[in-house]
């Protein structure tokens, strides 16, 4: 069985992926009338990096020892992870709308006990690095080459259980460990940078010891640099990508919409959001697929 590293999977194609991601996140938010869609499309581009150029996995067998592990930290982007799940078949398409309801495999909060491909349960935010330093750790005792990546929040850049293991990954020189940062500037209290400013994270990271990088997470170009720059380094440290992302992104009325971490979508605007997608992708000259 082929091991599906996407390697060198070209731009084009991952713009693709990451258009397919908004859609699988908007039709599954309107399932339910609701959900952290604005947190998805924001997250698509570097998910659809993650997934198709990053990650070593085998769609059919998620728990396969060889696998690189993708740890959420944050559960509420659930809706965000299983479009990208969707997208790279660990999911089956047909589950895309039981999102939420009763028996489905898809909780509104990431749950590992029911999802394939989800490796922690997120929740109360904080926890997740402590675990991808204790799994990143583990799996260099066991002998294995393979990455853990950490998709957390700038939100949880304000948990001190973050900064604690933030500290001891250098002193582990976990070369396997990569974090991911969604940085949208929002959170429930406000934006992040109100609620506690952090400045120069990019600095913070490097004295603590951390490969640090900071790019635009809606330019897939740059998200691709930074993913393989930090495959590719062979300093003995963990590496970390804080993504600056807008949350709405690719439906413009979302984008401009006034938030704190949740955006409230309408019933009618549903249609017009999925639209909005589309019309996006057919002016970069994509061919719109209505089946998504």
């Amino acid at each position: 069985m082929s091991d599906p590293i996407a390697g060198n999977m070209p731009s084009a194609e991952l713009a693709r992926r990451a258009y397919h991601i908004r859609k699988h996140a908007l039709r599954m938010g309107a399932v339910q009338g609701q959900g952290y869609v604005g947190q998805a499309l924001g997250v698509a581009d570097v998910l659809a990096v993650a997934y198709f150029r990053a990650l070593t996995y085998r769609p059919n067998e998620p728990e396969w020892e060889g696998r690189d592990r993708f740890l959420l930290s944050i559960g509420h982007y659930a809706i965000a992870l299983y479009a990208a799940l969707i997208e790279a078949e660990i999911i089956p398409f047909e589950e895309r709308d039981t999102y939420g309801s009763d028996d489905s495999r898809l909780p509104m909060s990431g749950m590992a006990s029911y999802t394939p491909g989800m490796e922690i349960s997120g929740g109360s935010l904080g926890q997740g690095l402590g675990i991808a330093v204790g799994m990143a750790l583990g799996l260099k005792r066991k002998g294995s080459d393979r990455f853990v990546y950490n998709l957390l929040s700038d939100g949880e850049l304000g948990e001190g259980s973050t900064w604690e293991a933030a500290l001891s990954a250098p002193h582990w020189k976990l070369d396997n460990l990569i974090a991911l940062v969604d940085f949208n500037n929002q959170q429930a209290d406000g934006p992040s940078q109100e609620v506690l400013s952090a400045p120069d994270l990019q600095a913070k990271f490097d004295a603590f010891g951390w490969f640090a990088q900071r790019v635009d997470g809606n330019d897939i170009e740059a998200v691709i640099a930074a993913f393989d720059a930090a495959r590719d380094l062979k300093d003995a440290k963990p590496r970390i990508i804080i993504f600056d992302t807008l949350m709405g992104k690719g439906v413009p009325f979302l984008e401009q919409r006034e938030k704190t971490h949740f955006i409230r979508v309408d019933e009618e605007e549903w249609d017009l959001a999925l639209k909005a997608v589309d019309d996006g992708w057919a002016a970069r000259g994509g061919v719109v697929n209505a089946d998504i």
